[in-house]
């Protein structure tokens, strides 16, 4: 993997993944999903990593798929790929969302500009979203005649509501982060001026939470969105036993007892 297209970088606890091809509003290569599929599972196994900042290089987020390629590939020789080649060779690459909604560390995307096609899927699938609040969004597949990845009809429709949903992916409107905000899509936005601070200070809270609990948390609610009362319960039961032994409950219950803050460390 060329490691320039995916900057991995470590500081107080957060890991943040750079996608970095600025020149094309980081639109998505195999590179880029590559990277992305080897770093998030080997981020999830490190105690040392609290938090997983998502973002892009050049004021972009992601531009989604690279449409150019695209438009390059259906002209060249060879032997096209099957049917069934083509949907396994997409399905893989499309473990990049499940795995920042499914692994057990907050996942943040820190939207600085444009959000596009699966750029965009990649951020819902991400647990919070701060954005540039002029930042530039949109579902964009209708516009070149594609159904959509990466799990945007899953996250999409969580988010906003079916209806909207519908909206924003049959008519593709580009929209800003502070509208992103109204809807829904983002948990907050900031001017030019204070989004770097807003980015540093989310990402910094996610860190000094309790990891673990925050690990068993993201699953119970994802068991809830799509399992039933009875399954939603026993994971919630296993989860506060494991949180029952973990270092990071003991010195909070001894600080409530203290009447101080604690201070999690992650374990």
């Amino acid at each position: 993997m060329s490691e320039a297209q995916l900057i991995e970088s470590h500081a107080q606890g957060i890991t943040t993944l750079t996608m970095n091809r600025p020149e094309a509003r980081n639109a998505m290569t195999g590179d880029i999903v590559q990277g992305l599929l080897e770093a998030l599972p080997r981020l999830a196994q490190d105690s040392k990593v609290r938090c997983i900042v998502l973002t892009g290089a050049g004021g972009a987020f992601c531009a989604g798929g690279d449409v150019k390629g695209f438009a390059s590939s259906g002209g060249g020789g060879g032997q096209p790929p099957s049917q069934e080649e083509r949907v396994a060779g997409l399905r893989g690459g499309f473990e990049v969302s499940k795995l920042l909604h499914e692994i057990a560390k907050p996942t943040l995307a820190a939207i600085p500009g444009p959000a596009a096609g699966a750029g965009l899927s990649m951020a819902l699938a991400c647990d919070l979203r701060v954005a540039l609040d002029t930042a530039k969004m949109t579902t964009a597949f209708a516009k070149v005649g594609l159904s959509g990845d990466y799990g945007i009809s899953y996250f999409l429709p969580y988010l906003v509501g079916q209806a909207k949903a519908r909206e924003l992916l049959f008519t593709a409107p580009v929209i800003s982060g502070q509208q992103a905000y109204d809807f829904g899509l983002v948990n907050a936005v900031a001017d030019a001026d204070g989004y770097d601070a807003l980015v540093a200070s989310t990402a910094a809270q996610l860190a000094a939470m309790p990891t673990v609990a925050l690990g068993y948390m993201k699953g119970n609610l994802n068991t809830a969105y799509t399992g039933t009362l009875s399954q939603a319960l026993d994971r919630e039961a296993v989860g506060m036993a494991r949180c029952f032994t973990t270092q990071d409950h003991k010195d909070a219950a001894q600080a409530f007892v203290e009447k101080r803050a604690p201070e999690f460390q992650g374990r």
